[in-house]
């Protein structure tokens, strides 16, 4: 079981947040396709199959790619020609037609929608996506860095003043309050 934290507001930067601890250099929490499929399965996009290596290392890229494109928003930066591709490139997953017209015996009609045949790789095109919308979000919402010097995770800031400081009040925000009262209290003394 992972040390999944969904704190990030999208399932985007949920994925972001699977990087722990990059402000002291990063601590992996896809190292595994076994990781990478209690992930999935933790934020409802995969509910069997299992994925190989290789959609472990698309993940983490896309991962990466989705934090530098994010970040360049924020900070009014045009996002890289690389990381546009690449976001884009998961995005258009297996790319299948999305609906198709079947007709049965006796006449009917329905329509079908295909299984994708990779399932963890629609799945990853499911977090690209979200990547692109919020991305493309006029104007762009603030996603903030929590403040806690220990943690480093990335949030989108839905706060009606829009100057949320912690990923998680319960979590850092307490802790930070904490460390500042101690201080308080120690300075005093």
């Amino acid at each position: 079981m992972g040390d999944w934290v969904r704190d990030g507001g999208r399932l985007c930067l949920d994925l972001v947040n699977t990087l722990r601890d990059r402000y002291r250099g990063g601590r992996e929490l896809l190292v595994s396709p076994d990781l990478l499929a209690d992930w999935l399965r933790e934020v409802g996009l995969l509910a069997s199959s299992q994925p190989a290596e290789a959609h472990v290392a698309s993940a983490v890229q896309l991962r990466e790619a989705v934090d530098r494109a994010v970040r360049a928003r924020a900070e009014g930066s045009v996002i890289t020609e690389h990381d546009v591709e690449l976001i884009n490139e998961v995005a258009r997953g297996e790319n299948r037609e999305a609906v198709q017209l079947r007709v049965g015996r006796g006449g009917s009609v329905a329509a079908v929608r295909p299984e994708p045949r990779d399932l963890v790789r629609a799945a990853l095109a499911a977090v690209a996506v979200d990547a692109i919308e919020l991305l493309a979000t006029e104007p762009f919402p603030r996603v903030a860095i929590c403040a806690f010097d220990r943690c480093g995770l990335r949030f989108l800031d839905t706060s009606p003043a829009r100057n949320r400081q912690w990923c998680s009040m319960t979590r850092c925000g307490n802790r930070a309050k904490a460390r500042q009262h101690y201080a308080r209290r120690k300075a005093g003394a």
